[in-house]
Order: C-alpha cells, then structure tokens, then sequence
C-alpha cells in the first residue's frame, strides 16, 4: 500500500456544471483504479475555467445591481473548492461504492499561506478568467489597477500572481482524515491564498500553482508518490516536433539539465516538473510520476508514463 497525492490537470473537469458532471465520472473510474489496491489517495485539483467563471458571473451580476458586491478572487476560489469538490467527492463516493469500497469521501476548504514579499507579486503571470479585447482590457485596467496581457492571440487576460505555497493552514485536519482511512480532496486550485497579518491571515488576489501546492502537501503527508495527471501520457523532449523524444525514467539531474536546456514550457509542463524536482528532494525512495487520465492505472503500475525518481 502507498499513499499517494494526485494533482489533476483541467482536463480532467469541464468549463460547465453539466459538462463537468460528465467529466468527472471518466476522472472518478481513473481515481478508483488507483484506490482499489489499498492505496491512500489525496486529491489536489486545477481551478482555473472554474474560478474565471464564477468571478465573471459575480462581476457581470455586480454591474447589473448595485446591491450585488463584486466577490475578489480568494472568496471566488473558496466557491470553486466547494463546487469541484462536491462532483468529485460524489462522483468518486458512487464509483467506489460499485466496486463495493467502503471508503468515506471529503473536501476540505483549504487555505495555503504565501509570503506576501515574494517576488512573484512584483510580476503577476498567472492568467485568470475571460478574454477581452484590447479596448476591453485597457478600460478595465484603468479603473481598477488590473494587469492585463495578450495570451496566445485569444485576446487579453487578467494576470495576478502566482507565489510559492508555504503552509497549509488546514493540514492536521487532512492527516487525520487520511489516518482515518478516508479520500480526501484538499487544496483545490493549489488552496486558496491567505498572508498571515498581526490581526490574523487574510486573503490575496493571487493563484498559487496546484501541482507546487500539491507537492508541498505531499511531503507534509510523508507520501510515497506524487503523481501529476495532465494530458499527455508522457513528459517528452523537443514536445510537438519531428524530434519529439518520449520518457520513461527521468532523475532529478537529468530533470534540471532539460529545464536549462528548454525542453519543458512555463504555461505547460515546467511547473510540473519543478514540482516533481521539489518532492524528490524531500527524502530518498520517493518518487514521481506525470502520465495522462487515461493511463492512470497503468501509469501507477509502471507499465507507462514518466517517472521521476
């Protein structure tokens, strides 16, 4: 028995309740080939489609009745924790339940701490929310301060910032629940991003990086594996080229001689493997895997995927 954390990526939710509903079933039949042996399973999941969603129908409500506040983004994650969430925390319950598992299934609303003199706050890259065009954008940036920039010739999007985790305030709640022999689903969207203040922690417009959040829970949790679901089956050199290098094993020099060297992109893949790179630095014999959904089980059986160690 191992006890693993998975960091899902967005394809494995939908941009809509119903889509995501659909979704998810695929996703929870992936999660219980991984339960079904006996291992202990932490869930982190992305956050992104989501919180821009919920963000946007507040602002749009807000503009259409004074009475409605505009809800800021931390409180817009915290939504996005509970929604995602429940689908999976039903979803996963159901699937075990025909496989006749007797395993109790819950989301925690998780808080991560952030230091609020990272330099990340100094150059917000995260995109967040819905496209706007260059009018749109330069509108919204005068009235409120927001940051906006072109992302991939969609349009312009909101960017704020994406700082390291350092805490996860609800921790000691997550092992014992884990210790209990339950599934847990925790820091949803890498949690949601709280400084801690002299009067006590407070909220921060940022999105902290689910698979740098997930690895941190993994090494409080003394996990065996973490393992990142993307949407591919394995990390790959020269990605999307006629040079395009498939891995199977990969350790952590190899790792950082291909991040110098360019291979892995920043939207994409990098912070996947510099998540990796942090939880095998953690202590010897762990290791890492990135494989897509639908090679879950395989993947946790070494027959596929890449594997960091």
């Amino acid at each position: 028995m191992s006890r693993i954390v998975l960091a899902l990526g967005g394809n494995a939710l939908g941009n809509t309740p119903q889509k995501q509903l659909e979704l998810v079933k695929n996703t929870s039949r992936a999660i219980a080939d991984i339960i079904e042996p006996g291992n202990e399973v932490v869930i982190v999941h992305g956050n992104g489609p989501q919180v821009g969603m919920i963000h946007l129908a507040m602002s749009i409500a807000a503009g259409e009745d004074e009475k409605i506040p505009i809800m800021p983004y931390p409180e817009c994650g915290a939504m996005s924790q509970g929604y995602i969430g429940y689908h999976l925390q039903q979803s996963i319950g159901n699937e075990l339940r025909l496989r006749k598992i007797s395993k109790p299934v819950a989301s925690i609303i998780t808080q991560v701490v952030v230091n609020e003199t990272d330099e990340a706050f100094k150059d917000p890259t995260k995109p967040v929310g819905r496209f706007y065009s260059k009018e749109e954008s330069d509108i919204i940036a005068a009235s409120s301060g927001a940051v906006f920039i072109e992302d991939a010739g969609r349009g312009y999007r909101q960017v704020v910032a994406s700082p390291a985790p350092e805490k996860i305030v609800e921790l000691e709640t997550i092992k014992r629940l884990v210790s209990a022999g339950e599934v847990v689903i925790a820091a949803g969207g890498g949690g949601i991003p709280i400084i801690e203040t002299a009067d006590g922690p407070k909220g921060v417009m940022a999105v902290i990086d689910k698979d740098r959040s997930a690895a941190l829970l993994a090494k409080e949790l003394d996990a065996d594996m973490l393992f990142i679901l993307t949407a591919v089956e394995k990390v790959s050199l020269n990605y999307n080229t006629d040079k395009q290098e498939d891995i199977d094993t990969m350790t952590a020099e190899e790792a950082k001689r291909y991040i110098k060297e360019g291979h892995f992109a920043k939207g994409s893949m990098l912070p996947k493997i510099e998540a990796c790179l942090d939880f095998l630095e953690y202590k010897p014999g762990v290791k890492a895997v990135i494989s897509s959904l639908e090679c879950a089980k395989p993947a946790i059986e070494g027959k596929t995927g890449t594997v960091l160690c």
